[in-house]
């Protein structure tokens, strides 16, 4: 199959990359370290991109050396994924550990449509190669075989690619240690042959290729020797040609000199004609797409998103930091702890926000909100508060405690959710034996290699354990309802009034009452990227946590 047959986005990506390693045309790829610049190395042209371990450390601002974790490498990946149609071969280091690390890395990499990985024979964790080389050891060849055949073992996909990469020359061996390498790396199954050198002449890579007589596939990362005619290249039947580092390069070079020069001038002035435009970002992140989408999708009858935010108590765990305020007015980075909240969901179009406060309501100054009273706040629970607000109920609302900062994609996937009732619990919390809490036990465990799964909601309670159970996550305190939801949320609220401990209850008991009355409530899952701020050890870290997040 030649490169020129795989251009077809139908054909999938790990087809493509295997394609363009079995050409019998010289093939190119080019290095993106993010989305933005995955987007731009295909809109170059190139029918494939190198996800350099070196670039996406660097864009991250640590050092090659497995600084960057694999898991934050295969999620900056997602995105790159996500945003083009050209294969994308990554950087795998050494395979991130041993045999068992790389059957997991390949199947994680298949998950996001990567079409294939390179893992280079030395020692985990790795340094880069042109940092002292020839003082690092080379993995065993028998144990860096193994990970081979254990890759493809596990894979999916026949196509995709393994590629070992052979790091004897860089390492201060001859070209016979290289070729006893690499012949045994293509008998545990790797697709091709990543052949490096650190010299700025190609003669070692030419002398590897004339005794490899093309055995396999051969790759090469010409950054030392660029000087070379590709037409050498060519005619030494290299297979695939690696532009490894030259995006991150040339974007620090351009980001060091307008920097400079904006600190220098103290204006934009000399500077604007000279960068890419705000619109051209715009386009590149695919504007123009969800403009024509939000044309598509919503319609003029949409029910608008609102927003109800339970905020009458004090905030017992602040002792004297409380006594002028309630704990949602209390400063985190610069601003009140309700206006990160609110700027959340005005941010996501929610402008429509009734705030249910008590404790000292007087002293809440945010703009942009619907101010109501539970004058009774000293001696009831939640949903008295949730009564209060019964008039702004809507076909389309989201019911949320007032002591929470989550990231924004949180109430973004709440939003776009279809499910009559569903609340987000958190799988990633650790449930200490004594520790209490709203947790929630669903009719299936949290699977993060699957998207959207269906899953319900059995119960809340506070404890982790229940006769012998542990909890699924933790609920963060956040509800969605909507359409036929609102009735059963009303009626149910209704039944819980007659109560006679009704000033007691809270949304937990609501949301229980829900299920046993046989009402479905969906539950998205999330893992972190929230807090609660309950008392004084709590605001330190969420002072950490709204300067990552905004």
């Amino acid at each position: 199959m030649v490169a020129s047959d795989s251009s077809s986005p139908r054909i999938r990506k790990a087809t493509r990359l295997k394609a363009l390693l079995q050409s019998p045309n010289l093939e190119f790829i080019c290095e993106a370290h993010n989305g933005i610049s995955a987007r731009i190395v295909e809109e170059a042209g190139f029918s494939g991109i190198w996800a350099s371990g070196l670039a996406i450390s660097a864009q991250f601002g640590v050092r090659d050396n497995n600084e960057a974790s694999w898991t934050q490498v295969v999620d900056n990946l997602e995105f790159m994924s996500d945003v083009t149609a050209v294969p994308i071969l990554l950087d795998g280091d050494t395979g991130y550990g041993n045999f068992n690390n790389m059957r997991r890395l390949v199947r994680k990499l298949e998950q996001r449509d990567i079409a294939g990985v390179c893992i280079e024979d030395k020692i985990f964790p790795k340094t880069n190669s042109f940092i002292g080389g020839e003082r690092q050891p080379l993995a065993d060849i028998n144990e860096f075989s193994g990970k081979i055949s254990a890759g493809k073992d596990i894979q999916n996909d026949p196509d995709f690619s393994i590629i070992a990469r052979v790091e004897a020359l860089i390492a201060g061996w001859d070209i016979g240690e290289a070729l006893r390498r690499a012949e045994a790396y293509r008998r545990a199954g790797a697709d091709a042959i990543l052949i490096h050198s650190k010299l700025s002449r190609p003669d070692q890579i030419l002398e590897f290729s004339k005794e490899w007589s093309n055995r396999a596939p051969l790759v090469i990362v010409p950054t030392k020797y660029y000087s070379t005619p590709v037409e050498v290249f060519r005619r030494a039947q290299i297979s695939l040609v690696i532009w490894a580092n030259h995006m991150i390069r040339s974007a620090v070079s351009a980001m060091q000199q307008s920097a400079a020069k904006i600190f220098a001038d103290q204006s934009l002035i000399e500077i604007e004609d000279r960068i890419a435009t705000v619109d051209e970002i715009f386009r590149l992140q695919g504007a123009d797409e969800l403009e024509a989408a939000e044309e598509r999708y919503f319609s003029n009858t949409r029910t608008e998103s609102k927003a109800i935010v339970l905020a009458a108590s004090r905030g017992d765990g602040f002792s004297t930091l409380t006594d002028d305020r309630p704990k949602v007015m209390l400063p985190i980075s610069g601003k009140p702890l309700l206006r990160h909240l609110v700027d959340k969901f005005k941010k996501r179009g929610v402008d429509d926000i009734t705030v249910v406060a008590g404790y000292k309501a007087d002293s809440i100054d945010v703009n942009g909100i619907r101010l109501l009273m539970n004058r009774e706040h000293e001696t009831t629970g939640e949903l008295a508060s949730l009564v209060c607000a019964r008039h702004c109920f809507a076909d389309d609302m989201i019911v949320t405690y007032g002591d929470l900062l989550f990231r924004s994609y949180i109430l973004r996937d709440l939003i776009e959710n279809d499910a009559a009732i569903t609340i987000v619990v958190d799988s990633s919390v650790s449930r200490a034996p004594n520790e209490t809490g709203d947790f929630a036990f669903c009719s299936e465990s949290d699977d993060r290699a699957m998207w959207g799964q269906a899953v319900t909601l059995k119960q809340l309670t506070r404890t982790a354990d229940q006769a012998g159970n542990r909890a699924n996550g933790r609920w963060i305190g956040m509800v969605r309802i909507q359409n036929e939801g609102r009735r059963w949320f009303e009626d149910i609220l209704n039944a819980l009034q007659l109560r006679a401990d009704f000033a007691r209850l809270g949304m937990p008991d609501l949301l229980n009452s829900l299920v046993l009355n046989g009402k479905p409530v969906h539950v998205w899952y999330v893992h972190g990227h929230w807090l609660d701020v309950n008392s004084v050890k709590d605001l330190e870290p969420a002072r950490s946590f709204a300067g990552l997040t905004g």
